[in-house]
């Protein structure tokens, strides 16, 4: 029983991203489809395979369309109950579910200034105070389940909290943002978690790099690394 999802580029897509968060860590079998996001048969494809003008897009063993990240969650969780997707602890698994939407939809701000790119890291980025303010909620949702847990991820091992958050984290580390050192250890488990690794290293191989992700005149830096 493989799953195939749909992704656009892999420097760029953080939706694309939470996707594979979603299925590798858990062992989940999934086959990956790339398509050029932003080109001039984007939505074409994505309709195509199924889905409505964005990605991910997921196909399910028996043919069933997911055409939206949190959709692929929850049934992911469904379907693979054994699989750690969420914290056994029914007050953990509430919280954690309640955070993960609160990502799915919020943080327009910090989402809309500070875009994904897994490439490089960007010197110089002065962040507004709506920028600001959604980086100071996403330390209060952090410390709450690490102060918890004690890490290194949210709940302890990594779930589809983390998966969420892992653009989120990306964002913090890339654009130089104001952080706790709670906060900066919880981004360094995420950028350093193996699928991550994996996710990127494939995206340091494609070739097109996509003009509106550039944030010049800010300084390019690189993306960065840990010991």
């Amino acid at each position: 029983m493989t799953y195939t999802l749909l992704i656009g580029q892999q420097s760029y897509s953080s939706w694309s991203l939470r996707a594979w968060l979603s299925c590798a860590p858990f062992g989940i079998p999934v086959t990956l489809e790339k398509i050029e996001i932003y080109g001039p048969s984007f939505h074409a494809e994505v309709a195509a395979f199924g889905g409505n003008r964005t990605v991910p897009v997921m196909r399910t063993p028996e043919g069933g369309i997911l055409a939206d990240s949190l959709a692929i969650a929850w049934h992911l969780t469904e379907a693979f109950p054994d699989r750690g997707l969420l914290p056994a602890d029914p007050v953990e698994r509430a919280e954690a579910m309640s955070i993960i939407c609160e990502m799915h939809d919020g943080f327009a701000d910090l989402r809309g200034n500070c875009q994904v790119n897994l490439r490089n890291a960007w010197a110089g980025f002065r962040p507004s105070d709506a920028v600001l303010a959604d980086v100071a909620r996403i330390e209060t949702i952090w410390a709450r389940a690490l102060d918890r847990s004690g890490g290194p991820f949210l709940y302890g091992d990594f779930t589809l909290a983390d998966a969420f958050y892992a653009p989120v984290a990306t964002r913090l580390l890339t654009y130089v943002l104001p952080m706790s050192d709670m906060a900066q250890g919880y981004a360094r488990a995420i950028v350093t978690q193996p699928d991550f690794v994996t996710w990127r290293n494939e995206g340091m191989k494609e070739t097109q790099e996509i003009a509106r992700y550039d944030k010049a005149p800010l300084e390019r830096i690189p993306f960065p690394t840990f010991d």
